[in-house]
């Protein structure tokens, strides 16, 4: 019997597994998020604060096109930042709660 791969986004702090919750389409890792019962700082939802910032650590959360204000420093895209709040996973994701360093 074969069982359905379901894609997961999970969440991090260190090597310990905060939550983990399917992978919805077009829903944000915030939203996700709060499914896992995992709490994300957030303030403005649109991208230009930064405080919701994390790290991906595999999977795939593409850019926007137009990089918003929280998000315009290439270091950080470099270490893989993103932005819970505008961030919407494409597949199976492992999230670090800190920002890249």
């Amino acid at each position: 019997m074969n069982e359905a791969i379901v894609a997961l986004v999970r969440f991090f702090r260190g090597s310990a597994l905060l939550g983990s919750t399917p992978l919805v389409e077009n829903q944000t890792l915030l939203q996700h998020a709060e499914d896992a019962g995992v709490e994300i700082p957030s303030n403005c939802t649109s991208g230009t604060c930064g405080s919701c910032m994390v790290t991906l650590l595999s999977g795939e959360i593409p850019l926007p096109e137009d990089l918003p204000p929280g998000l315009d420093d290439e270091f950080l895209i470099e270490q893989q930042a993103r932005l819970s709040c505008i961030g919407i996973p494409s597949t199976s994701v492992d999230i670090e709660l800190s920002p890249p360093l």
